[in-house]
This record gives structure tokens, sequence and C-alpha cells, in this order.
């Protein structure tokens, strides 16, 4: 039976994928079939391989081989318990909700939350609760990173949107640009870095949407460059916070359609509007 455990864990390096099951009869033709059984059902007994279901087809489950260290944080447990971490493991950095976890292993929500707080103790998997969805907890590998759309990436603070954090980016690109003249977006990010002005690490497409902040605040604009790559500068005509024309009532009035030169609503006996003339 050793050679054939042996035998069986050397396919795995031809098919680090995952072995279907029909694979191992033929590879192992010389061996009886029921060495072959005894021989998975030990790997299987000891953690060394786990049974899922095929990622290209539902209809079809495969053998895959356990990590030595998570093979031993995995002994002992029982088949539902297993059953529960393969279902959390194929959700990924995404998470899987306790609802769908219900249903995609039959197992009753009491049975489920006990098994998930042994996942928890063995530090096997961990819960988080999405930004969009902070009402819901998800289950994922403890030894995952969360997905950005699950955390919400660099803009969120444990789940709270971090204004103050953006603000403070917003008001140091914009004095970087002003200094330098006419930068790239590379250029800002490699500022950003070197000074450790972000506590996480933040991708040129999120620097790019503080650029795109202060270009529709009127306070940077994009310009091309012969090299026919964008870069930036400060606006040369700035859009002032605040004018006559923006705190006109008209625009909030909630009885605006009813006003009318020689009705009784009218901008001739309408005190805001005459303040606002004032102004």
């Amino acid at each position: 039976m050793e050679a054939a455990m042996t035998a069986i864990l050397d396919l795995f390096k031809r098919m680090p994928e995952g072995i279907p099951q029909h694979v191992v009869p033929a590879e192992l033709a010389g061996t009886p079939a029921s060495v072959q059984r005894d021989a998975v059902n030990r790997l299987l007994k000891d953690k060394k391989i786990q049974l899922q279901m095929s990622a290209n087809d539902s209809n079809t489950f495969v053998y895959k081989e356990v990590e030595a260290g998570k093979s031993a944080r995995l002994k002992g447990l029982a088949p539902d318990f297993l059953l529960v971490y393969q279902c959390i493991e194929a959700a990924g950095n995404t998470g899987v909700w306790t609802k769908d976890m219900k249903f995609k292993t039959n197992l009753q929500q009491p049975q489920i939350t006990k098994i998930l707080k042994e996942l928890e103790t063995r530090t096997l998997v961990k819960a988080i609760k999405p930004v969009n969805q902070p009402s819901k907890k998800f289950y994922m590998l403890y030894d995952l990173e969360p997905a950005r759309e699950i955390t919400g990436g660099a803009w969120y603070t444990d789940q709270d949107y971090d204004s103050e954090f953006i603000q403070v980016l917003q008001t140091q690109c914009f004095k970087f640009i002003k200094q330098e003249g006419d930068p790239t977006l590379e250029d800002v990010s490699t500022f950003i870095h070197d000074k450790g002005i972000s506590r996480v690490q933040l991708r040129d497409e999120d620097v790019m949407m503080i650029l795109n902040t202060l270009e529709y605040d009127g306070q940077i604009e994009k310009i091309d460059s012969p090299d026919g790559e964008d870069r930036f500068r400060q606006a040369l005509l700035a859009i002032p916070e605040t004018s006559a024309f923006t705190s006109i009532p008209c625009g909030v009035c909630p009885v605006f359609n009813e006003c009318t030169p020689d009705g009784p609503i009218s901008p001739a006996t309408c005190v805001y509007f005459q303040q606002w003339l004032e102004f």
C-alpha cells in the first residue's frame, strides 16, 4: 500500500491542478483495486490529499494535494468540517457568505456555525465584512488577503471611508504638481511612495483617481506633451469655490415650478431672491 500511496502523490507532479478520480485506476493499473482504494482512503485520512469538485466541471471530482503545513492543521477534522473548509477555500479572496455556505454544503446553519468556530480557532479561516454589505459575514482562508472589492481598496480603513486620508493625498499631490510644473502620473506615484505619504500600497489607478478629483475641482489640468504622455499642471484659471451664480436660490427652491412674474409666488416678492441680488 505504501508504494501505491507514493505513486498517487507522484501523480501531482504531472497534474498539480488536481487528479480526476477516474485517472487513479488507469495510472495504477498494475495495482489491485483494493490496494488502490486503501491507499486513497489512507491519504484522505492523513489529510495528505482532499477530494474537491472540479473548477471546470461540477460533475467531476478531483484529488488535490494538501500542503504540508495545512495538512497538520487539518488533521483530525471530520468530513463535514472538511466540506465547509473546502467550500471556503473555493471562494478564494472574495469569501463566501454563511447562507451561501449552507446552500453549497447542504448542512444546517447551527452545524455550520459550530464548524466555523472550530476552523477559526485553528486559524484556518477568518471572518470578514464587505464594505458594501457590512451586515453580512463572509469567510475566507486565514492566510488570504481580501479582494479590493471586499475591503474597499485604499480608500477604506477598517471598513470606514477614509476622507481624511484622501484629503491629505489631494493636498500633497497638488503641492507636488505646483512645485514640479508638469509631472507625469508616474512622477506623482513615485513621489507618494518615496515620501511615505500613504500607509497602503497605491496603484497608479488609485493615484489617477486623486488627480481626477483635483482636475474636477479645477485645481489642476491635464496637458499633452511631445512624448505623448499625459502631464499635469496647476490650473491656469481656477474655479472659484462660490459665486453669485452658484448661490442663486432658484436652483434649490421647492416651489420653483409655481413661480411666475405675476403670480402669488414671484421673483418680485421673493425675499431670498432680493437677498441674492444684494450679494
